[in-house]
């Protein structure tokens, strides 16, 4: 993988259709930080302050638990936009 394909996968947002994984103007992105979905983008936006503290459990076959298992990420204390993986759950 070069240096282009690395920022591309970087700049991708969990969950997105692949002809248009970007991100869009006017929402709101976590970055995700660690684990199978290291620099993906998570968007929360009109997310509530209790949704986003909860933190998420993302689907992903990249994890632990392959196929079905999910990543376990939580806003990182005072970062909004950053996320932390803690985990991976079956």
């Amino acid at each position: 993988m070069d240096r282009d394909d690395e920022q591309l996968l970087r700049r991708r947002v969990y969950g997105t259709d692949h002809d248009h994984p970007g991100p869009l103007p006017n929402r709101d992105y976590a970055e995700l930080v660690g684990g199978p979905l290291d620099g993906l983008l998570l968007d929360i936006t009109g997310w509530t302050s209790d949704e986003v503290q909860t933190g998420v459990a993302l689907m992903t076959e990249l994890g632990q638990f392959g196929a079905g298992g999910r990543a376990l990420y939580d806003p990182r204390p005072g970062e909004r936009s950053r996320w932390d993986w803690f985990g991976d759950s079956p």
